[in-house]
C-alpha cells in the first residue's frame, strides 16, 4: 500500500484548523498564523499549501459541503421511493453534525464572503444547484416538470432559511419539528398539485 505523503495530512489539518479557528472567534476574521499555529505548523507552510487565506476558507467550504453530501448519498442509498429520497435530502440538511458552532458559522461566513469573492460565489452556486438538481430529480417522478422546479425551489429556501433561524436559535422548533415542517411543506405542495 503506498504511504501517504505529508501534504494532504497537512492540508487536511489546515482545512480543519479554518473550520476550528472560525468558530472560535465567530467570524471570517481569522488569520493565516492563527490557523497554522492551530494546525501546529508555520504560516509560509499554510501559504505554501493554499497560497491565501481565501483559499483555505474555500477549501474549508469544500470539506463541509463533501461531509454533507456523503451524509446524503449515505441517505439516499436506503431510500426506496422518490419521497423517500426527497426525506433524506431534509434529514441531511438538518443532520446534528450540520448545527456544530464551528460548522454554523463556516455556513454564515461562506455566505457573506460569496457576497464579494467569486471563488466562493461559484462554490455557492454548486451547492444550490446540486441542491436543486437532487430535489428536482425525485420530484419529477412525482410531478410534472415546471411543478417540479417550483417546489424544489421552496424546498431549497425553507431548508437555507430554517437552518438559519435554527443556527442563531430564533427558530422555536427543534431540529425534529423543523424537518417535519419542510415534509409537511412538500407533501401539501404535491397533494395541491395533484388536485389540479
Amino acid at each position: 500500500m503506498p504511504k501517504l505523503g505529508m501534504e494532504p495530512i497537512r492540508r487536511k489539518a489546515l482545512i480543519e484548523a479554518t473550520i476550528s479557528e472560525i468558530g472560535q472567534r465567530g467570524s471570517l476574521d481569522v488569520t493565516v498564523g492563527q490557523i497554522a499555529r492551530r494546525a501546529g505548523m508555520s504560516s509560509g507552510l499554510a501559504h505554501h499549501y493554499f497560497g491565501s487565506k481565501d483559499q483555505m476558507l474555500l477549501a474549508a467550504m469544500r470539506h463541509i459541503m463533501t461531509e454533507f453530501a456523503r451524509r446524503t448519498c449515505r441517505g439516499l442509498a436506503t431510500a426506496r421511493t422518490p419521497r423517500e429520497r426527497l426525506d433524506a435530502i431534509i434529514a441531511a440538511s438538518f443532520d446534528a453534525r450540520e448545527f456544530r458552532p464551528e460548522v454554523v458559522l463556516s455556513w454564515l461566513s461562506f455566505y457573506v464572503q460569496a457576497h464579494h469573492n467569486p471563488g466562493a460565489r461559484r462554490l455557492l452556486r454548486v451547492y444550490t444547484g446540486r441542491l436543486h438538481s437532487n430535489l428536482v430529480f425525485n420530484l419529477r417522478q412525482l410531478t410534472d416538470p415546471p411543478r417540479a422546479h417550483r417546489i424544489a425551489n421552496g424546498i431549497a429556501a425553507l431548508i437555507d432559511g430554517l437552518y438559519i433561524r435554527q443556527a442563531l436559535g430564533t427558530n422555536p422548533l427543534d431540529r425534529f419539528q423543523t424537518m417535519e415542517l419542510v415534509r409537511d411543506y412538500v407533501d401539501r405542495m404535491l397533494e395541491k398539485e395533484s388536485a389540479h
